[in-house]
């Protein structure tokens, strides 16, 4: 079964397109999906983190507003001029945008849906159903090219991992050697429309037999690690290990060059280089280097920004004290039974009264990055620097 967080369909005659997401807070132990049928609904699941992942979170965004106006559609409820639904559109699209600041995809999503309803409505010929059905075929297509796009990341980074890493070079001689990689957070189907960005590199390395055991982080404080990532590794029947964030050290020390890379995702990418991704992401790099690790960011062109100059110009988002100082799970019974069908319960884990700083992103400079994973092909530093704008001369 093919593990999807995203599921849309499109219109028919007589019925609106429709989306459903699987609430990731209820993961991993019960797997619920949500109707959602509004901009509203969409920005309170993308702020709660019901679903998170910068491409996850602009596709949703995109859909949302498609079911929307295919609902106005089917309603018969679309204003009467093409020039009016376009207005609407942006004010929608802007409001979305709102809903998670630091992952660039969405921003870059509302950018490209805004000139698809400007465009459709500058037609001699346009009709309000006209600029609706531009909208809609624009956002459909997002959720299909990001797939597409994920698999051709996926296949590039194992490639590149192959050529370039000790492991790499070890395993494709000899199948006996061991090559393993560490990621952080999550970036597979649940982060995305299907496949992954980091995860899905590892997916590719394990296609093509390179891999023997994948590590992720348990990425406190959310746990996106250990409650999404695990999750989707298990699924896939990928041999792997799960490690607290303050274990990645000692697991670089003892792997040694089996270890051939820590490749994780991003939310960010800066013209220099600089990444943000989700916190402790910085932290891993900084040990990479010590190590001699490659480490390696998988993320589709649209997270590349480069209208931000460094990470210096990234706003970072901090989230409430709570999720530091709480956690949340099902109960487990004495025989080990874990009661996935009652209401998960809070425990508290820290001392009242003490302050709690918990930005959720941090940013990890240029310098410490070996490669930038994208759809057609990786980036590697030419004399110390980044450089990006070829890859947007390409189709």
């Amino acid at each position: 079964m093919v593990l999807q967080a995203i599921q849309y369909e499109a219109a028919s005659a007589d019925s609106p397109p429709s989306l459903r997401i699987l609430d990731q807070l209820l993961l991993p132990h019960r797997t619920t999906y949500e109707q959602v049928s509004t901009c509203e609904e969409a920005h309170g699941a993308i702020k709660q983190m019901k679903v998170r992942g910068a491409p996850a979170i602009a596709i949703v965004a995109a859909l949302a507003l498609a079911v929307e106006i295919g609902t106005a559609v089917v309603a018969k409820k679309l204003p009467d001029s093409a020039e009016v639904v376009k207005e609407n559109l942006n004010q929608r699209l802007e409001y979305l945008k709102t809903s998670r600041p630091t992952a660039v995809n969405l921003g870059d999503a509302v950018g490209k849906l805004k000139i698809v309803a400007k465009t459709a409505s500058l037609r001699p010929e346009a009709t309000p159903d006209s600029v609706v059905q531009a909208y809609i075929a624009a956002a459909e297509r997002m959720l299909i090219d990001d797939v597409s796009d994920n698999k051709a990341i996926g296949e590039h980074g194992a490639r590149w991992i192959e050529e370039n890493t000790i492991a790499g070079r070890r395993r494709k001689q000899d199948k006996s050697h061991e090559l393993k990689v560490l990621t952080h957070c999550n970036t597979g189907s649940l982060a995305t429309a299907g496949y992954g960005t980091a995860l899905g590199v590892i997916r590719s390395l394990r296609a093509a037999d390179m891999l023997s055991r994948a590590y992720c982080s348990e990425t406190r404080p959310y746990n996106q690690g250990s409650r999404l990532t695990a999750y989707e590794l298990v699924h896939d029947h990928v041999p792997a290990t799960l490690i607290t964030d303050s274990m990645a050290c000692a697991l670089l020390a003892k792997e040694g060059d089996d270890l051939a890379a820590i490749i994780v995702g991003a939310d960010r990418v800066a013209a220099n280089g600089d990444t943000a991704n989700k916190i402790g992401t910085y932290s891993l790099a900084v040990l990479a280097r010590h190590h001699g690790v490659k480490f390696l960011v998988a993320a589709p062109r649209t997270t590349i920004d480069l209208s931000t100059a460094s990470g210096q110009d990234i706003v970072i988002e901090e989230r409430a004290p709570e999720e530091v100082t709480r956690v949340k799970g099902p109960k487990i019974d004495p025989d080990g039974r874990i009661r996935v069908d009652e209401d998960a319960e809070v425990i508290s884990t820290a001392a009242n009264g003490i302050d709690v700083w918990n930005p959720a992103f941090d940013v990890t400079p240029a310098d410490l990055i070996d490669g930038v994973i994208t759809e057609v092909g990786v980036v590697v530093k030419v004399d110390g620097h980044f450089e990006f704008g070829s890859l947007f001369d390409q189709s």
